[in-house]
């Protein structure tokens, strides 16, 4: 019985668990920047050409075997017959329920694979697989069937995520997602990083602004201390860019973040270089709320009526001018 697991780079580590064939990883991040276009995806799913590193399904993950060389250039729904049985892994964290979705989205192209497609109901993270998962444990993870309700619901999602604005993403939430069990915690995680009508910061943001004002005054805090901060839909990175929005902007909520973070490219995350600047003067900031700060976090301003917005959040460009919001308690979208 030739078993394959698709997962995220989170689930890395399940290629040691000797529980398929093989695994291939997917390490898209849909929550940061416009959204890759459908001729991207379609070359990225087809065979292995003359593609950059990295633009083939193939590409990641950990060290293939030798005897699939050659099955790796294949198209993706080529390489998945192939094999008896397909298990998707994902776990609750907005990052792998957004994969999982586009990835359930692609599949529906493809009838022929339904009968052998499962779906893992991960409860955990999946970085935490050596301590959860072994061959013997496995079987205590549940496994549903995927049929036309789940790609139906996965393709809704992905289609409302992929939209130029947020009103389909929105009543996702009024939808039925019980075919999909995990998904409507990570969406309402999604919208809650869209500005508040309030303050205009997302859930992050205001996280770091109550953070500092408890005295956790340097970035390894704000960033690591996740289940402190209690948001989980970016990550270091993306959080990076978060702050240097609230501390370098024309009237800053933060003080004490260096003004040489000005010179880089808040789209340009991961460049070498930029990464290695961030990181040291991050290790140096001691930061502390500005009196805008103060003001936002007591309710008392809107830190976009004095600074600018130029973020993408799925398919929608979030500016001054195109300004969405969502009011987190009523959970109600507030158009510009």
């Amino acid at each position: 019985m030739k078993r394959l697991i698709l997962t995220s780079v989170a689930g890395a580590d399940l290629a040691k668990s000797k529980l398929a064939e093989i695994v291939v990883l997917f390490f898209f991040r849909f929550m940061w920047g416009p959204l890759p276009s459908p001729e991207y995806f379609a070359a990225y799913f087809g065979a292995q050409g003359t593609l950059k590193p990295g633009d083939h399904w193939s590409d990641w993950g950990p060290k293939w075997p030798s005897k699939f060389k050659e099955l790796r250039k294949l198209p993706f729904a080529d390489f998945c017959e192939r094999h008896d049985e397909i298990e998707l892994w994902f776990d609750p964290s907005p990052d792998d329920q957004l994969q999982l979705i586009w990835l359930l989205d692609h599949l529906a192209c493809y009838p022929e694979l339904l009968k052998k497609l499962g779906l893992r109901l991960v409860a955990f993270d999946l970085f935490d697989v050596r301590e959860k998962v072994s061959e013997a444990s496995a079987s205590h993870i549940r496994m549903v069937d995927v049929q036309a309700r789940e790609l139906q619901t996965a393709g809704m999602a992905w289609q409302a995520y992929r939209a130029p604005t947020p009103e389909a993403c929105a009543n996702v939430l009024h939808s039925d997602l019980s075919a999909l069990l995990i998904l409507r915690s990570a969406w309402q995680q999604l919208l809650g990083e869209l500005p508040s009508p309030l303050t205009g910061l997302g859930a992050s943001e205001m996280r770091f602004l109550e953070m500092l004002a408890r005295g956790y005054a340097n970035a390894n805090a704000l960033f690591h201390l996740r289940s402190l901060r209690g948001t989980y839909v970016f990550g270091e990175f993306e959080l990076g860019s978060l702050l240097e929005g609230l501390a370098l902007g024309p009237k800053p909520a933060v003080a004490g973040l260096g003004d040489e973070l000005r010179t880089i490219d808040p789209e340009d995350l991961g460049a070498r270089h930029d990464d290695a600047i961030r990181h040291a003067r991050y290790k140096q900031s001691r930061m502390s709320l500005t009196d805008l700060g103060k003001a936002v976090l007591a309710g008392d301003q809107d830190f976009l009526q004095h600074n600018p917005i130029h973020r993408w959040v799925g398919g929608t460009l979030l500016t001054n001018e195109r300004l969405w919001r969502w009011d987190r308690e009523s959970r109600l979208l507030v158009a510009p």
